[in-house]
């Protein structure tokens, strides 16, 4: 079946607009795409794709065929899935990114648990803080925490977390125990990578500007400088439930706790999931416990 050699990585081309997304997206090397794509445009005796140092664009005949192949390449890949769906153990690698400490403390022990139960399943998972271009790198999912932006991207809710507002019981004896969100702006602060704090107030989410003393794009860093009697800091309960269940850190303002915080799994809308896709992302909601 010669003739549908390169098909799959000229429409990858022609989705991502470049050789090196199509080749992430194909988990194959710039190369090969390029002979491919080449091979093909041989065989049908007409350039597909316009080549400049910094672009790829499609030709007339590229669009052409761009909307009639990328029908029959989906209706492939249909077929393909449910044979898969047959299987009784799901096979393949999964590619994902997710927050570095959230990733480190929860989704890397479930992926662990994930592939003891599914030996045909192998990971590749990037933890990062920024919001990679899943469709660009050729990741089949992310996890993001928080409000996400209006995209194309499919999103389902895995669990919701809580922030809490606590300080140490040194910090308190010395400084005192604000009593209002007001209060704030008397105390020592700890901020993190956003400047502002939330706040649940009459149903609403409300939030506040802070400003502080020590500034860290790290939970951990926050966490320390709470602990050392720094400040106050508002951080996810996966940072602090242990502190605060032995005390070390109390909590304040729990009746204005913002628990809307949604934990997210985000994949794209131009391809069909997989169903080894589908299974670790009921398998995460599963087991990621609400107020994480």
């Amino acid at each position: 079946m010669k003739y549908l050699e390169g098909i799959a990585e000229f429409c990858a081309v022609a989705e991502v607009g470049n050789f090196t997304g199509a080749a992430n997206k194909l988990d194959t090397s710039v190369a090969q795409i390029s002979r491919k794509v080449a091979s093909l445009e041989k065989q049908l005796g007409v350039k597909l794709l316009q080549r400049t140092t910094r672009s790829v664009s499609l030709t007339e005949a590229g669009t052409l065929y761009f909307e009639q192949a990328l029908p029959a390449l989906k209706a492939l890949e249909n077929a393909q899935l449910s044979v898969s769906a047959l299987q009784t153990s799901p096979q393949g690698l999964i590619k994902l990114t997710a927050p570095v400490a959230f990733g480190e403390a929860f989704i890397a022990p479930l992926l662990n648990t994930f592939m003891q139960k599914y030996s045909g399943i192998s990971v590749q998972c990037t933890f990062s803080n920024e919001k990679l271009d899943i469709v660009d790198l050729g990741l089949d999912l992310a996890i993001r925490i928080g409000k996400l932006e209006d995209s194309t991207l499919v999103a389902k809710k895995l669990a919701t977390r809580h922030l809490f507002v606590c300080g140490s019981k040194a910090y308190f004896e010395e400084h005192g125990q604000p009593q209002t969100i007001d209060e704030l702006k008397h105390h020592s602060l700890l901020v993190g990578s956003q400047p502002y704090w939330r706040f649940m107030v009459d149903k609403e989410i409300q939030s506040i500007s802070v400003q502080g003393r020590a500034r860290y794009n790290s939970g951990n860093a926050l966490r320390s400088a709470a602990l050392a009697g720094l400040g106050l800091a508002q951080l996810p309960g996966f940072y602090v439930r242990d502190a605060l269940a032995s005390g070390e850190l109390i909590e304040v303002f729990p009746e204005y706790k913002d628990k809307q915080e949604a934990i997210w799994a985000v994949f794209p809308s131009n391809r069909n999931v997989a169903p080894k896709i589908r299974l670790l992302v009921d398998f995460l909601a599963q087991h990621i416990v609400s107020d994480s």
